[in-house]
């Protein structure tokens, strides 16, 4: 039986924002997981979101088709991808729904008649742009907490035209064949900056903190109503030098159908990605070298997804 993950909780609009800064750092090198409170996206909003994407994912597997994605936008049914290809699962037991940048390239972002679902797309557009401001705010404070100038993302131009995608996931409540290994969402670590990750109180969220020893130890992530749960990506353990830590993550099928909103930030993708000055010293060189972000994610995705070309 898994224990329950004690995460910190880091309040967004606290006016302290070095003590604020200080317990990200010490979160994001702990556990590269945290509850973020106070990030003003609203409960009322957060509940239309949810209704919204279970009416969209209610829809009939042939109308969800219409919109396959592409580009890394639209419908991924079920068993599509599989985020530990070194799993025995036949694919991850979930649905999802991508919506890109909303100003770049917004035209190849794809969304259901408004004859079907009226509200949608402004209800997630609404949702997007509060999740956008929350994390840019967000990513000011990591600066902070890397004792680097608050706005050194944006100076770097990581923030210009940042890459954030919205992804609506639904994990069904039916297991299947109780003899296959089935996972919600297999074992991984996210690929870019940072997730906000919203769910509806369903459980099945696990963080296994060490990532290189076996066996593994998993620890069950509670929800905390009107609480994100953010974590490091691999872009941004790469940029710290592993100072700040991308956790393996996984979702376990409870028997209960589950709903939950990833939001993925990434860099502008002409973005360099380079260790971090705070983050090397003789003793702590640099482990990677240079790379541009839109690369890095690229075959980050091919590898998840297969051949096929994704933005």
């Amino acid at each position: 039986m898994a224990e329950a993950a004690k995460l910190p909780v880091i309040d967004l609009s606290s006016p302290d924002r070095f003590a604020t800064a200080n317990s990200i750092r010490q979160a994001c090198v702990e556990y590269g997981f945290f509850y973020l409170v106070n990030h003003g996206v609203e409960e009322e909003l957060l509940s239309r979101v949810f209704e919204e994407s279970s009416k969209f994912f209610s829809l009939p597997l042939d109308e969800k088709m219409k919109l396959p994605r592409k580009e890394h936008r639209g419908y991924t049914p079920l068993h599509a991808e599989n985020l530990d290809p070194s799993s025995g699962s036949k694919g991850d037991s979930k649905e999802g729904f991508y919506i890109g940048p909303l100003e770049k390239n917004a035209n190849l972002n794809q969304w259901p008649s408004e004859e079907d679902l009226p509200s949608w797309r402004l209800t997630l557009e609404a949702y997007y742009n509060k999740v956008m401001s929350a994390a840019k705010r967000l990513v000011s404070l990591i600066a902070l907490a890397l004792n680097l100038d608050e706005h050194y993302f944006e100076k770097v131009g990581a923030l210009d035209n940042p890459q954030g995608f919205l992804r609506l996931l639904h994990y069904p409540g039916d297991l299947g064949n109780p003899e296959e290994e089935i996972f919600g969402a297999s074992a991984h670590s996210d690929y870019g900056m940072i997730t906000l990750l919203a769910t509806d109180g369903v459980p099945g969220l696990q963080v296994c903190r060490e990532k290189f020893k076996e066996p593994r130890i998993w620890e069950n992530v509670s929800h905390m109503p009107g609480a994100f749960i953010v974590n490091i990506g691999d872009m941004t353990e790469r940029w710290t030098n592993c100072l700040f830590r991308s956790t393996l993550h996984r979702v376990m099928p409870t028997g209960q159908e589950r709903y939950s909103l990833a939001f993925f930030l990434d860099p502008n993708p002409d973005c360099i990605v380079q260790c971090l000055e705070s983050c090397c010293s003789e003793s702590f060189p640099q482990r990677f070298p240079p790379i541009c972000s839109g690369d890095y994610l690229q075959e980050r995705l091919r590898v998840t997804y297969g051949s096929e070309s994704e933005g």
